[in-house]
């Protein structure tokens, strides 16, 4: 009797477990009764009817969203160049009875569909436009995924090329005109650099030129103002001398001495030219007519002074280049007149004195 209960309490401890289903996170069991859909069990303990409700074949279905990393795809692109495109698509199941009952291998169909769509893509684009428009790829193989498995219960949310594989001949020609367009730059930038430093140069030339004539100018400004300025001082100092001329009240004897002055001074060196005075008819009204031509003989000498001024002495000139005795004689009665008419001023200022 007590082996009989023990075989009850363990069978009904085995129906209880059967009856018990407990369904991890992240996950959904889809559970069949007699060989129909039931019911979907969530995460937690649910329970069911044994040996009537079952989790269907492939009724454990993840909620959590999966990447499909599908192997490389060859692909010809509108210009007939062979490519092998390598790409990834995440996908969610949002619908667990159609996943378990809408595809008879949802994963693989993803896969199919994925190859189908990048083919007719890149179909339309030509190989430069393949390498430069992923993001174009990425975006059309997203919206033709997400509504070709919307029956399956599956929500794509992302669909990205991974890897673009040229041919080894046209991954040459690309690297050599990688090469090329480089080799291109670098000319550019160095002849962008020769213009510039060429400019450089031509503008400090310029600037120098430029600094240059405006030294000279200011050179040129300057010594045309000193001589100006020279030039305004000598006759400031003449106008002064003949203002102090006129100020000191002259007569016509100091005016005939420095005529003869002149005079002396225009005879002396080697002339080749006589010059007479024009107005010996004047000093001849000193009383000195005939001493200084000395045709005569020699006049009566002028009263006697107290003071006797010195006489310069004569400087005898020799006999210039055509010239001939009489100029000599001309000069010295002319530096006899100088001498008696300094004696007669002397005479006159002592006479002013008294």
């Amino acid at each position: 009797m007590v082996a009989f209960i023990v075989i009850l309490l363990i069978v009904a401890l085995i129906l209880v477990a059967c009856c018990v289903k407990i369904v991890p996170q992240t996950y959904v069991y889809v559970i069949e009764r007699l060989g129909r859909y039931y019911k979907t069990c969530d995460a937690g303990i649910n329970f069911i009817v044994p040996f009537i409700d079952h989790v269907a074949p492939g009724g454990k279905v993840t909620v959590k969203e999966v990447a499909l990393d599908f192997p490389p795809q060859p692909v010809i692109t509108k210009d007939n160049v062979a490519v092998r495109i390598d790409s990834v698509v995440f996908m969610k199941v949002v619908d667990p009875k159609l996943f378990v009952y809408g595809a008879q291998n949802p994963i693989q169909s993803v896969e199919n569909l994925s190859a189908t769509t990048l083919r007719a893509i890149v179909g339309a684009l030509e190989f430069d436009q393949t390498l430069t428009s992923r993001e174009t790829i990425n975006a059309q193989m997203l919206e033709s995924l997400d509504k070709a498995t919307d029956p399956w219960g599956i929500k794509i949310t992302r669909a990205e090329v991974k890897n673009i594989q040229p041919p080894a001949d046209i991954l040459e020609i690309m690297q050599k005109q990688m090469t090329a367009e480089r080799e291109k730059r670098q000319a550019v930038l160095e002849a962008e650099g020769y213009k510039q430093a060429s400019i450089t140069h031509a503008e400090g030339d310029k600037q120098a030129k430029i600094l240059a004539a405006e030294a000279e100018s200011e050179a040129a400004i300057a010594l045309a103002k000193g001589q100006a300025e020279s030039i305004r001082i000598v006759y400031e100092a003449e106008a002064q001398g003949i203002n102090m001329l006129a100020a000191s009240q002259l007569n016509d004897d100091i005016l005939r001495l420095k005529a003869l002055q002149a005079l002396k001074d225009v005879a002396d060196g080697n002339a080749t030219k006589i010059f007479f005075p024009t107005d010996l008819a004047d000093v001849a009204t000193l009383g000195l007519t005939g001493e200084s031509l000395d045709i005569h003989g020699a006049t009566n000498a002028t009263a006697s002074t107290p003071k006797k001024p010195v006489q310069p002495p004569h400087v005898e000139h020799p006999n210039p280049v055509g010239s001939s005795g009489i100029t000599e004689k001309v000069l010295t009665q002319g530096h006899r007149v100088q001498s008696n008419t300094a004696g007669q001023m002397m005479q006159r200022q002592n006479r002013t004195e008294i």
